[in-house]
């Protein structure tokens, strides 16, 4: 049904609020790391998979969940999402046994999906096709800004409070989160659901939607398999930073990407170029990170780099607009949704990855072993780079 302009605005509010929240809990580990391993007595390739079953549990749910928001609305689906990351946060504070967390993590990847996927929808809704990427980096500037308390600040309180402290904050967050979501946005009637199952099989073999996704998938590590886990124990390992500069200097790459989606946005607009901008982004990104492994970088340059490599992580906006616009009008929503999906699919790969190598060489004391696990990260963005480049020049030839 049709909605008044602010109820439209005050539905993306609340859908950004909720994406800055599942993004603090996406980082969480990072900053909560030691405790956690020691609390648990694992190791560096266990943690690296607990991290990662957010993703899995993140992708897994984006189908479903976009299903159930073309049925029922975002009110329902939103708030029961929210419940749903606070619901797996819970065994970190109770559970003895480690199945249970790593099961809590994953509940909090299927319920963060909503999120993105809520939004995606009510921009759809309620702003002019020519405004949706425009609109979306808006909201992951907003959710960014969640992510950047999720680095310094977060690991303050965690020094001060103590870990388990903060889980509680969030849990109460949360629980207000949920009530607020159910008592403003309104319920909004969905559009007919047509036959979902053709509509996937439309999008899925799609060329050139594979290949896109499978590309920006290659190009996540900057910000899944870096900034989300490892950076923080990165930065202390190799470079010897304490923990408030290593927990504070991956943030800059959130700050990077607050800027970075309405910038490329705008870029890719004028120049009617969406591929050629996330190629650059691409070169950027690796290049940063060649330096980086490399330890040339000082704590300076090191944060003018992070910002900048923040500023190209936000190619993610361009690749799942890109997708969508193969695609014809009556499948764009889920095209998104299953863009969104693959490319979030390679956090577990890389977080999985990551771990394994650093406790192959020797784990997470050992600043070699940090080296050749995040050398995985420009190896990956030159795949990524080369996949685009690829898709630029048959789009150009098919011009």
């Amino acid at each position: 049904m049709p909605v008044s302009r602010f109820v439209a605005w005050t539905v993306w509010i609340i859908a950004s609020i909720f994406y800055a929240y599942q993004y603090i809990l996406r980082v969480m580990p990072n900053i909560m790391m030691t405790d956690i391993i020691h609390q648990f007595h694992i190791d560096a390739t266990v943690f690296g998979q607990y991290s990662g079953v957010y993703y899995i549990g993140y992708s897994l749910m984006h189908l479903p969940i976009g299903i159930m928001l073309d049925r029922f609305g975002p009110r329902r689906v939103m708030t029961a999402c929210i419940l749903l990351t606070v619901i797996g946060m819970l065994p970190i504070l109770f559970a003895e046994n480690w199945i249970y967390p790593v099961i809590g993590r994953a509940l909090i990847g299927m319920g963060s999906s909503a999120a993105i996927l809520g939004t995606f929808k009510i921009i759809r809704m309620t702003f002019s096709e020519k405004r949706f990427t425009r609109m979306l980096s808006f909201s992951v500037t907003i959710g960014l800004l969640g992510a950047i308390y999720g680095g310094g600040p977060l690991s303050y309180l965690n020094s001060v409070l103590g870990y388990k402290a903060v889980v509680h904050i969030f849990i109460y967050f949360g629980l207000l989160l949920a009530l607020l979501t159910w008592l403003i946005v309104p319920s909004m009637s969905a559009q007919p659901v047509r036959s979902v199952w053709n509509d996937v099989k439309t999008v899925i073999s799609n060329r050139h939607v594979v290949i896109l996704c499978l590309c920006a998938g290659f190009m996540v590590g900057p910000l899944e398999g870096f900034t989300d886990v490892w950076g923080s124990g990165f930065l202390k390992t190799v470079y010897g930073f304490d923990a408030t500069t290593a927990s504070y200097l991956p943030s800059m790459i959130f700050v990077g990407m607050c800027f970075g989606g309405p910038l490329l946005s705008l870029i890719a607009e004028r120049r009617g170029n969406y591929l050629g901008v996330i190629v650059i982004a691409g070169v950027v990104m690796a290049l940063s990170f060649i330096a980086l492994i490399s330890r040339v970088l000082t704590i300076d340059s090191m944060a003018v780099v992070f910002l900048f490599v923040g500023i190209c992580c936000a190619y993610q906006i361009l690749a799942i607009y890109k997708a969508s616009t193969y695609m014809p009008e009556h499948v764009a929503g889920l095209t998104t949704a299953v863009a969104n999906m693959l490319i979030m699919s390679f956090g577990y790969a890389f977080h999985s990855v990551i771990g394994l190598l650093i406790n192959s060489f020797g784990g997470t004391t050992v600043p070699q072993a940090f080296l050749y696990g995040v050398s995985v990260i420009p190896i990956t963005l030159v795949i990524g780079v080369i996949g685009f480049s690829w898709l630029m020049l048959q789009e150009r030839k098919s011009v």
